[in-house]
């Protein structure tokens, strides 16, 4: 469909790009209004996935919510069960133990540098950067083995629980971990030294998707987003929570808020993501990884297969849920993409009264039309990129 603009050489083009479309990622659909190559409007919408996230988490258990909460940002599964247990646990008042603690921290890390892998991979690709794209999909696979030696699972982890964890680390967590994060650092260095004087890279991604640090707070920007335009805002920092605030880690700031700087703050906080499991692997305290209360976590296999009251206990709290005190809270954390936060509504009941989250890439798209006014068709997949929109996140 065409129209004329009051230019009569000028004419103004409404595009469909999406949803079945390669670079929206096959959720996504954007109404654009072009003259030319260049965007005047982009009306975004999105809807497509049909999750329906917050509904399902208040037809079951709070335990069978974890599993919902992986499918939220598919790439950094962990942290979201880790996000979602610890609003519940504020609601029952418990605090998780030490190790675990430590571990939530570990694994929310492993999973922060895959989401950056995963995003970025996918970008330099996007670009024709394929060599780096293929770089970093290699490395990330080595933390998904990680991730399923840990969990069981590779990507639909369902790791946490209200007061604790699934299991314990395996005895050859070390070993593992140390050969992935050593082969994270060499495709860290070899894509730095592929992309840092890629004239190509640098003249796609420079001074393109800019969007000023007072206009990405009026978004309601947070993450990598936020700190590329030079805002040092991560919750990690600002509110601490689990065992952050005792490990030493900068926060990677921009300065002119583009699609290279974001690109750059990714790229820095997979080096801080793995300072940060450095230190904690290093102070990690031995003891149980959950809270000591039949109330709130499962009774071992052996007692539910041994003894009436294990097997009793094991079935009142699948069947019925774990009891969480009348009352609502929000916790947030620091997702891979931005604040992550959950609002969490008990009637006292096994099961969520209401459920409500707040996912940060839904922010990053309000705020797509801001960055790709001005620039080319082309230019709006770099953009698209880097606001890495996750459809079961976004969508909800």
């Amino acid at each position: 469909m065409t129209g004329r603009s009051q230019d009569p050489i000028s004419e103004i083009m409404e595009l469909q790009m999406g949803p079945s479309h390669p670079a929206t990622h096959g959720t996504i659909k954007f109404n654009l209004r072009l003259d030319g190559e260049t965007i005047l409007a982009c009306d975004t919408e999105i809807g497509y996935l049909h999750r329906g996230f917050e509904k399902m988490c208040e037809q079951g258990t709070w335990t069978q919510a974890v599993p919902y909460t992986d499918r939220l940002n598919y790439a950094s599964p962990l942290i979201n069960n880790f996000i979602f247990v610890e609003a519940a646990e504020r609601l029952l008042g418990v605090t998780a133990t030490e190790r675990c603690s430590y571990i939530r921290v570990i694994m929310s890390e492993v999973s922060r540098i895959a989401d950056h892998l995963t995003c970025l991979g996918m970008a330099a690709a996007e670009l024709g950067a394929v060599t780096v794209g293929f770089y970093m999909n290699e490395a990330r696979e080595l933390l998904y083995e990680l991730t399923s030696r840990v969990t069981g699972a590779r990507v639909t982890v369902s790791y946490g629980r209200l007061g604790g964890l699934t299991r314990d680390l395996p005895d050859d967590f070390n070993e593992r971990i140390d050969a992935a994060i050593a082969r994270v650092r060499r495709v860290l260095s070899d894509s730095e030294r592929l992309l840092e004087r890629n004239r190509i890279f640098t003249d796609r991604m420079a001074g393109v998707g800019v969007i000023s640090r007072e206009a990405a707070v009026s978004y309601g920007l947070t993450g990598p987003m936020l700190r590329a335009t030079g805002l040092a805002r991560d919750l990690r920092k600002t509110e601490p929570y689990m065992v952050y605030d005792r490990f030493d880690f900068d926060v990677p700031v921009g300065t002119k808020g583009d699609n290279f700087d974001r690109f750059s703050v990714r790229f820095e906080e997979m080096k801080q993501s793995i300072r940060i499991i450095e230190q904690a692997l290093a102070t990690i305290p031995q003891g149980p990884v959950c809270v000591d209360d039949p109330r709130i976590t499962f009774p071992d296999k052996a007692d539910v297969y041994e003894n009436i009251e294990g097997l009793m206990n094991q079935f009142k709290l699948v069947v019925e849920g774990v009891r969480v005190p009348e009352g609502e809270v929000y916790f947030a954390g620091e997702g891979a993409n931005g604040e992550l936060g959950f609002f969490l509504v008990s009637d006292g009941s096994g099961r969520p009264y209401r459920v409500r989250v707040r996912p940060p890439c839904f922010y990053g798209m309000g705020a797509l039309e801001e960055m790709a006014k001005g620039h080319a068709i082309a230019d709006l997949v770099a953009i698209f990129g880097m606001v890495n929109m996750i459809g079961g996140e976004c969508d909800r």
